[in-house]
């Protein structure tokens, strides 16, 4: 029986030992050889300290090292938080602080970012790297070595018995997502909802060995993390690609026969934008999408050019990793739906008092089953606001375990499939990221201490949602053009304004508080409007 993520590849490199698990660049390694460097990895960890449940976050782009580093923790039972490495110093300083790392794996050129914030990070001890050594000034109580020292091949083979004791209920990760105030939150994900959630969305993409599945999306997403754990479960490759250039992506899907591409709307445009020559994606025999609603011209683009693909429509929460997806078979009858839940998972469409909805009646969507996470790292209160009590669970049962309230309204038809209709909070969904408006704000107000009023907004933009700031101020005309220079230094990509406008002040309701609901009705059409011009 597999009860851990270190458990399923070493089944995979049992099971499938020369056929090759990861590609990068020039380069692969077989499951065989991947089992090896997770275990010296693994090894190195425990000498230099990691103990069971004990943090280990990951900042680095998509290169062997990082699978190995994730998949080396799980190996000694400790708990890999994998950091986007599109953020900046203060975000990854937020994240180091709140689930209290004990040790980081990066790169040195990383680490040389990071030097300004690593002495208010004192639960961190040790940095392992990738490359050589790094030659910044460092806090005292830090040891940098090397990631991959060398090891032994009985070394390495030892390791089996390190993580004899991990259950299926233990915890494996932790991801950060956004909330709708403030800083992101840690979601605490076990063993068991990634190893289910593998399987599940295995079984219905019907994934083999002989799949070649690209990762496009980071691995701090669980949308991306999940295309190697769905890989592992059925030993099929993967192939790891950070790209600057769309037509790299082109050019990777025809090197390398992809079979499988997982993506958000965003990046769908981007693709469909690009030039796919002869057969470059005839390989291609399914799509995903998730982050977002896909809209149709662009779907119909996509099966232009991967004419031999089938689409699968999806919809997620990093609370409970994925809940549902709409078959390809029913696209065309059901244009705009969700789908209906995933396997091993089962979703309910509710009332504020739980009671479930009519067909056609719209509600809160609430996941239940095994995929549903552990909560949020050390947040008592924001995890009672969003895993609260199962519906569906009869009163006669002590100990419930709980079910994901999602925020998002959504109503289901009379043959049970769902669709979407609005959120509850005022998250904005970006590619593929939930983004506080809270925290692009807080941002924005550092820049000028003259602002009265700053408001964050998502805005359709004919894909996705494009982040629009109205801001009023009391000083005299700001420099907008200094500012999104500023904050490309404080904010990633994915959280930066489209625009920003300056207004003399900002509608308020009743209580005195901006009126987003207003500014909201606005500006719905502001992007579409600057296209059509």
């Amino acid at each position: 029986m597999i009860k851990n993520l270190y458990q399923l590849l070493e089944h995979a490199q049992q099971t499938f030992p020369g056929r090759t698990a990861l590609h990068f660049k020039d380069n692969s390694l077989s499951y065989s050889e991947l089992y090896q460097q997770v275990n010296a990895v693994a090894l190195n960890l425990r000498q230099h300290g990691v103990k069971r449940f004990d943090r280990v976050a990951v900042y680095l782009p998509k290169q062997f090292e990082t699978i190995s580093s994730i998949w080396g923790t799980a190996a000694c039972g400790g708990v890999f938080v994998p950091v986007n490495p599109a953020l900046k110093p203060e975000q990854v300083q937020h994240i180091l602080q709140d689930c209290n790392v004990r040790l980081l794996v990066t790169s040195k050129d990383r680490l040389a970012t990071l030097t300004a914030i690593l002495n208010d990070c004192p639960d961190l001890h040790t940095i392992l790297l990738t490359d050589d050594e790094c030659a910044e000034q460092l806090p005292a109580h830090l040891a940098v070595n090397a990631l991959l020292p060398a090891a032994s091949e009985a070394e390495a083979d030892s390791l089996g018995m390190l993580c004899g004791a991990v259950t299926d209920s233990d915890m494996a990760a932790i991801l950060y997502t956004s909330g709708s105030t403030g800083k992101p939150k840690g979601v605490v994900l076990s063993q068991r909802n990634m190893l289910v959630g593998a399987s599940s969305v295995a079984s219905y993409l019907h994934n083999t060995a002989d799949d070649v599945i690209l990762a496009l999306l980071p691995l701090s997403f669980d949308y991306g993390l999940s295309q190697l754990t769905t890989a592992f479960t059925v030993g099929a490759s993967v192939v790891l690609l950070d790209f600057f250039l769309v037509q790299d992506v082109v050019r990777t899907v025809a090197r390398h026969k992809v079979t499988g591409i997982a993506a958000v709307p965003p990046l769908w445009a981007q693709l469909a934008k690009a030039k796919w020559h002869d057969d470059s994606a005839a390989s291609v025999r399914y799509l995903t999408n998730s982050g977002g609603a896909m809209p149709q011209p662009l779907l119909k683009q996509l099966q232009g050019i991967f004419s031999n693909a089938e689409p699968y429509l999806m919809y997620g929460l990093t609370e409970a990793f994925r809940s549902t997806y709409l078959p390809p078979a029913d696209l065309a009858r059901k244009p705009g739906s969700m789908g209906k839940a995933i396997p091993n998972a089962e979703i309910v469409v509710v009332r504020e008092d739980g009671s479930l909805c009519g067909p056609n009646e719209p509600g809160e969507l609430v996941h239940r089953g095994p995929l549903v996470s552990l909560g949020y790292w050390n947040a008592p209160e924001k995890t009672a606001e969003r895993f609260k009590f199962d519906p569906m669970i009869p009163s006669g049962i002590q100990l419930q375990s709980p079910a994901v309230w999602s925020g998002d309204t959504v109503k289901a038809d009379e043959e049970g499939y769902l669709y979407f209709v609005g959120r509850r909070d005022e998250m904005i969904k970006t590619s593929g990221y939930r983004v506080s408006p809270t925290e692009v704000e807080e941002a924005i107000y550092r820049l000028e201490p003259a602002l009265v009023d700053v408001a964050a907004m998502g805005i359709y933009d004919g894909v996705d949602q494009a982040i629009l700031v109205v801001v009023a101020t009391s000083g005299s005309d700001p420099d907008v053009k200094s500012w999104q220079a500023q904050l490309k230094r404080s904010l990633p990509n994915f959280m930066q304004p489209r625009e920003i406008i300056v207004l003399n002040s900002l509608p308020k309701n009743a209580n005195g508080k901006i009126d987003r609901k207003t500014l909201a009705t606005q500006y719905q059409d502001y992007f579409l409007a600057v296209k059509s011009v």
